[in-house]
Formats: structure tokens, C-alpha cells, sequence
């Protein structure tokens, strides 16, 4: 899977992207037609422990899912998100699709 990975107002270190790469190809296991996904990770200057947000869009073919988390660390907050995206996944592979509704008169 394509993962664009974007932070915003910071450099990201290449473990943390390896990191999320990893974490996302963890994704096929619960729906095999993902096509891509952008990663956003920003930090928000408060006071708060819990600043920094990681927002991941995941392409599906007819679908966008879109999760937002905020967390003490990115690590954290994406494998938060990713957790989310497993259950929405495997809620989408189970839920039956209709390809054209009959016309009832």
C-alpha cells in the first residue's frame, strides 16, 4: 500500500515514518483492496501531555475512511487510528454490498 506520510510544521525522523509504513501494510490483513493512505501528524502548542494528532485518510475503492487521533506520542496516536481503521475494515468487509436495487411496482 502507497502511504504518503505529511508533518506539518515539524521534520519527521525516518523511524517514525518506517514506523507507520509497517503499521499500515498491517492494514491488508483485514481488507486486501486498500489502494492508499495520507498520513498528517501535527503537534499542537498547548500545555496539555496530549498534543500530538495523527489523521490518517485510507483510500478504499468507493470509500474514504478518515481517523483522527490525539495522543501523547505519534506512535501512539497511529496505532490508535489504526486500530479504528481495522474495526471500520472488517465492519466494510462483512457489510453486503448491493449492486443495483430491483425496481419493485
Amino acid at each position: 500500500m502507497k502511504v504518503t506520510t505529511q508533518s506539518v510544521n515539524f521534520n519527521a525522523e525516518d523511524a517514525l515514518t518506517d514506523f507507520i509504513q509497517k503499521r499500515m501494510n498491517k492494514l491488508d490483513l483485514f481488507y486486501d483492496r486498500t489502494t492508499g493512505a495520507d498520513v498528517f501528524l501535527k503537534v499542537i502548542n498547548t500545555r496539555e501531555k496530549e498534543n500530538k494528532i495523527a489523521e490518517i485518510k485510507l483510500h478504499v475503492p468507493g470509500d474514504v475512511f478518515v481517523v483522527k487521533k490525539k495522543c501523547k506520542s505519534f506512535e501512539e496516536a497511529v496505532d490508535s487510528a489504526c486500530g479504528s481503521l481495522e474495526r471500520k475494515l472488517v465492519k466494510k468487509k462483512t457489510k453486503p454490498t448491493v449492486l443495483y436495487a430491483p425496481k419493485i411496482s
